[in-house]
């Protein structure tokens, strides 16, 4: 500002000496105006050049210059600096948040005050069959169309759940979404989306094993409680109190099974791997295991009828490395199944032997009535059965193929199911080969 002072009392002085010189003392005072007009004009000319690159900065040269229009100059260029620098960070910040909610395992639908789609991330896309730039700006009502959801629009938000069909739902492959609505800002809403589809699927199967587990152990109870009313009520002879305590029997040992073969299932799922520290004699496990098979099948198939024919092949030239407990109870369930389900005259072949890549697998093939195709998806689940009620004159509890199936799992391997429609069927416990030992030198 002095400097602006000091600059126009310097040309007032020069232009009225100059004037005085001219004019004398009327061309002296013409001077001083004239040295006024001059920095007026100088002025006018620097703010109209400040105004045009205020008014458009890239459009317009950036004014130089001291005085009060380069002081503004350059104040006014330090807060556009700090204004974008301001910006910049803004915008970062918008893009790390917009790329978290893309990371997000659930669905993010970001909806304005008249529920149309302002933006949508990637699995929100996948959930409902969204195109993030042609369904930009369209109302969310007229692309979700369930009744569910559109009931679930018109209440007020209160982050209530509901359940949906999702994106690619078929009858043999459910979707189900859960979908929640939260109001935020100025009417805006947020639409949270998760897949629970598995969680639906566990509930199902919890539901179905409770249904399951109520009627097995139902059935036997009821016939219990029938016989021992029986008992106490009527006068029976000696053979008769004999039959019905030897079904009694046989129904308690049925619940018992059950039992037993639950706990075996908890015990596998709430277990840790087994060690590959304890060594397993697969000789002295099917030794174990043909006793029992050909015990049941001459209890199923007695002497004057047809018999089976149980075949169980050579020694193995190799140890196991895992649970020695486990494994029996996998392989006993498979051979008690063949043995369960193949007809008299029929042949069960088992036998150890070794795969490619340095596996051992265990196979069980039989001659019974095979499997239909659209069956061996399910025949590990849990009380799945193909004849509800020859399984139960067998005596099969309805899990031994889930029990070994988890078996193999623990051990790393897997249970191969091979089936034909009336040309029976083959059951391989396959174990990986970090489980597979040199058999031990004879002593």
């Amino acid at each position: 500002m002095a400097l602006r002072i000091f600059s126009l009392l310097v040309l007032q002085a020069a232009l009225a000496w100059l004037g005085h010189h001219w004019r004398g003392w009327p061309g002296a005072a013409a001077g001083v105006a004239l040295a006024g007009l001059v920095l007026v004009g100088i002025d006018t000319w620097r703010g109209r050049r400040f105004m045009r690159w205020a008014a458009d900065p890239q459009a317009s040269p950036q004014p130089v210059g001291g005085g009060l229009w380069g002081e503004a100059a350059y104040r006014l260029r330090r807060a556009l600096r700090a204004e974008q620098q301001k910006a910049r960070e803004a915008a970062q910040r918008l893009d790390e948040f917009l790329a978290a909610i893309q990371a997000s395992p659930n669905g993010v639908v970001l909806l304005d005050a008249e529920g149309r789609i302002e933006w949508c991330n990637d699995i929100a896309v996948q959930h409902f069959g969204f195109d993030a730039e042609r369904d930009r700006l369209q109302h969310v009502a007229n692309l979700v169309r369930e009744p569910a959801f559109a009931a679930h629009w018109a209440a007020q938000p209160d982050d209530r759940e509901v359940t949906l069909m999702g994106r690619g739902d078929a009858p043999g492959r459910p979707v189900r979404l859960s979908v929640q609505l939260h109001a935020y800002g100025d009417g805006h809403r947020l639409m949270l989306s998760r897949d629970v589809t598995a969680l639906a699927q566990a509930e199902a199967m919890r539901r179905d094993f409770v249904a399951n587990v109520s009627h097995e152990i139902r059935t036997p109870l009821t016939v219990l409680a029938g016989f021992i009313e029986t008992m106490q009520s009527l006068p029976l002879t000696e053979a008769e109190r004999a039959s019905h305590l030897r079904l009694m029997a046989a129904q308690s040992a049925r619940m018992q099974a059950l039992v037993s073969d639950l706990l075996t299932l908890s015990r596998l799922e709430g277990s840790p791997a087994p060690s590959l520290a304890e060594t397993v004699d697969p000789t002295a496990l099917l030794a174990q295991c043909e006793a029992e098979a050909r015990g049941l099948s001459a209890l199923l198939h007695p002497a004057q009828e047809r018999p089976q024919t149980l075949v169980f092949g050579p020694a193995p030239d190799f140890a196991l490395a895992g649970a020695a407990g486990e494994l029996r109870s996998a392989a006993a369930n498979l051979i008690n199944n063949a043995v369960r389900y193949t007809p008299g005259g029929g042949r069960i072949d088992v036998r150890w032997q070794r795969l490619e890549g340095g596996r051992a697998s265990l196979s069980v093939a039989d001659t019974g009535p095979g499997i239909a195709p659209e069956h061996l998806p399910r025949l590990t689940e849990r009380f799945y059965r193909l004849d509800r009620s020859r399984s139960r004159e067998s005596g099969g509890t309805g899990l031994g193929l889930a029990i070994a199936k988890h078996v193999a799992q623990r051990h790393g391997g897997e249970l191969r199911i091979d089936s034909r429609l009336g040309q029976g069927s083959t059951f391989s416990l396959v174990l990986p080969a970090q489980r597979v030992r040199p058999a031990p030198a004879p002593t």
